[in-house]
């Protein structure tokens, strides 16, 4: 049965609510049991269909060359200081699950570091029959000279977001037996903070403890060791309408404080500290981001905020005393305000600087402040970090902003030493990790020390630790930026990545690429896989040309670019992507038939209304995780916690704007659709594996030709927990979009 934009009936034939948008007819609401028999049946019969279509010869030399770029024993080895050790999660051929391991700074400077392998992933997997994923460690702070010792895991069973915790040992290398009182939290989702050595603040699912609509915990409780969930002493709650509770405890010395977050929706929270047994909200609008750092309160606007008659755009970052804040002091310093070509990407404390990773037409930039020099252009003085080549992604961060003493040889971080001021501190508290990368370029890892100088500003002395090799002939290739200008007449910039000797005749297989949502900025980025899955394959004797358009929804230029396409106005980044498109194909890089798109999640509804709104643009389509139905998202997995991004489709009103976006219900008979794979994950516990099962049942029921549909039946939203799952994933998609769009490959 076809289905149209037009069909407003309820489903199953069930009167709507009153008040509420009525339900279009679902044929395929039995798919939305995911563990269902018969919906299993069909995602299997689904599966060998594609892999009987896709996983050919030049499929397994693909797969077998991506496989070897994530499994590369090569590529940087990140690590995060506790204490006096460095920490690294790693994955490999012989390690698929991953090891937790540590080393000092000495052995791993060295470039050959001696690990000490705390916690083998694929044993414990082995040894207790659970397919755990590793998702991080919290460790407990100390007492004074002592060292880091307990850490609380996060495991999933199968890759999605519901994590169990479990207090782990680093000395002994176990975990603390819980009958012994160590710490042992059910699956659920929700997070864990360290109060004490012997209590944990904790907001869950687990255990019968609510729900908010949204999937995730309502409550927190203060959960003493050895004692249970279910009798836990409660200590926040949220209404059920609302996104999720969170705690979290300050524990850094002098600056202990607990808080709590109610996050009402994405983008609005309160934020309340615990003073004297009672929560204390911290007075600023909801959509106003809070961060806290020693005595200072940093406020990011997502809105523009007007504070005693003084009105600070969206996107600016300002300070305020703590306490002063608290005790109704609006005295705000402006540490950095946007214009129409830079934004505020993050920002991170060293012990005595501030970092701020900025974007200037989404090539990076990268300021120190200091907060004891006042500045001209900001409260703060200000920087620049001469680290950042044009058309780059390049990060700064802490490496350990509490390490402020013991290091007695003033390491500075690169091997050499510096000279510590007076009344300044030692150690490597103002040590700084930069990470840099580019679509041609692997990422490097660079640490420096910053310090005063004489002159009233701020230097660093730093050098490479890490090089990523190289897994594809960068050097033949060209990164370029462009603008397309989409429909209202804004400029749209996006990158292309293609051989020096690119002939513009059209005749290019070209993947575009993008995301559009959530304020999330998509910026150059080092991939072998994308390196040797698409710009080097050819077809008589041309490769592939990958492009990653910046389209509005995503943060690339502040809150206001994302603002810009929310809810009734998210047409805007289907425009812009779309004038992506045109662009390319008017220069002459692709046309129509060798142009394809993917994207994954928020970027599969992207893709997915390249699919049904401009079929004529596009060759094929690899659409990932994907939200489809936006009718019956707010009800599937974690939905509803995206209704400040898209609306609410239970709102007349807004289902009237929502469904010319919702691609599910805006098939049609006649058109002549691009070829289409659609992906995703049984496991996914955000966005969920039903959207893309009933999109591609009712392509197919449609007649539609060429839709394929794949589901991993482990590897939560990412569809993928091991790097083997990873690479069959990369693989699927790229494979379908070559032979789509460019035939077989050369030889």
């Amino acid at each position: 049965m076809t289905t149209t934009a037009a069909d407003h009936q309820p489903a199953s034939g069930a009167p709507s609510s009153a008040g509420r948008a009525p339900e279009p007819t679902d044929e395929n609401i039995w798919l939305e049991d995911i563990y269902g028999e018969e919906p299993l049946a069909w995602v299997r019969e689904q599966n060998a269909r594609t892999e009987d279509l896709l996983e050919d010869a030049d499929y397994a030399r693909l797969e077998s060359r991506i496989l070897e770029v994530l499994d590369s024993t090569d590529k940087i080895a990140m690590v995060g200081k506790h204490g006096d050790w460095y920490y690294n999660f790693w994955r490999d051929g012989t390690n698929p699950k991953g090891l937790w391991r540590r080393t000092s700074w000495d052995s791993y400077r060295s470039g050959s570091p001696e690990w000490d392998v705390l916690l083998d992933v694929d044993a414990l997997a082995a040894a207790e029959g659970e397919e755990w994923v590793f998702h991080g460690a919290n460790f407990l702070r100390p007492s004074a000279g002592e060292p880091h010792r307990l850490a609380l895991l996060a495991l999933s069973p199968d890759g999605g977001d519901a994590n169990r915790y479990r207090e782990f040992d680093v000395e002994t290398r176990t975990f603390v037996d819980p009958a012994s009182g160590g710490f042992d939290l059910p699956t659920a989702k929700g997070n864990a903070s360290w109060l004490d050595r012997d209590t944990l603040l904790v907001a869950s699912t687990a255990e019968g403890m609510p729900k908010t609509s949204s999937s995730y915990a309502r409550t927190a409780v203060r959960l003493p060791r050895g004692g249970s969930l279910a009798s836990a002493e409660q200590v926040f709650e949220i209404p059920e309408d609302h996104m999720m509770a969170l705690v979290a405890h300050d524990s850094t010395p002098g600056y202990e404080r607990t808080f709590a977050m109610d996050w009402i929706s994405f983008f609005n929270k309160n934020t309340s500290v615990l003073r004297d047994g009672e929560w204390v909200v911290i007075d600023a609008p909801t959509d106003v981001n809070l961060s806290v750092h020693r005595g200072w309160l940093l406020f990011r606007p997502q809105g523009d905020w007007d504070v005693n008659g003084t009105t600070y755009p969206a996107g600016s970052l300002l300070a305020a005393d703590f306490e002063g804040y608290l005790a109704g002091s609006r005295e705000l310093q402006v540490l950095f305000t946007p214009d129409a070509h830079t934004s505020l990407q993050s920002w991170s404390w060293t012990r005595n600087f501030l970092l701020l990773n900025l974007l200037r037409d989404v090539s990076s930039e990268i300021r120190v402040l200091d907060p004891e020099r006042p500045g001209t252009d900001s409260a703060w003085a200000s920087s620049l970090l001469d680290a950042c080549p044009p058309l780059h992604d390049v990060n700064a961060f802490a490496v350990d902003d509490e390490d402020d003493a013991g290091d007695s040889d003033d390491d500075d971080g690169t091997g050499g030493t510096v000279p510590v001021p007076e009344g300044e501190a030692p150690g490597a508290g103002d040590d700084f990790w930069l990470v840099a990368t580019g679509f041609t370029t692997p990422s490097t890892l660079t640490r420096g020390t910053l310090r005063r100088s004489g002159d009233g500003g701020v230097v660093s002395e730093h050098a490479v630790i890490r090089t990523s090799p190289s897994y594809f002939d960068d050097s033949a290739y060209e990164v370029q930026q462009h603008f397309a200008v989409s429909d209202d007449g804004t400029r749209v910039p996006y990158f292309q990545v293609a051989s020096r000797n690119l002939v513009l005749d059209g005749q290019n297989p070209t993947q575009l690429s993008g995301y559009g949502g959530f304020e999330v900025s998509r910026t150059p980025a080092y991939s072998g896989a994308i390196g040797r899955a698409w710009l080097e394959r050819r077809t008589h004797s041309r490769g592939g040309v990958y492009v990653v358009a910046n389209i509005r929804g995503g943060g690339e230029y502040g809150p206001s670019w994302h603002r810009a396409a929310l809810q009734e106005k998210r047409h805007r980044a289907f425009e812009d992507f779309a004038a992506v498109a045109r662009d390319l194909i008017s220069r002459g890089v692709t046309s129509k038939e060798r142009l394809g798109c993917v994207g994954g999640s928020n970027g599969g509804l992207l893709v997915g209304n390249m699919l049904t709104r401009y079929p004529e643009l596009f060759g094929a389509v690899s659409c990932g995780v994907p939200l489809l139905d936006m009718r019956r998202y707010t009800k599937l997995s974690a939905g509803y916690s995206w209704i400040a991004e898209y609306g609410d489709p239970d709102v007349p009103e807004e289902w009237e704007f929502i469904r010319t976006f919702s691609p599910y219900h805006l098939l049609h008979d006649g058109v002549d659709y691009p070829e289409t794979f659609i992906w995703t994950a049984t496991s996914d516990d955000r966005v969920g594996p039903v959207q893309a099962r009933k999109m591609a049942a009712r392509m197919q029921a449609m007649g539609i030709p060429n839709v394929w549909f794949h589901e991993a039946l482990e590897g939560g939203h990412a569809g993928a927990s091991d790097n083997r799952q990873a690479a069959a994933l990369q693989s699927r998609s790229q494979h379908f979009l070559w032979r789509s769009l460019a035939g077989r490959s050369d030889g």
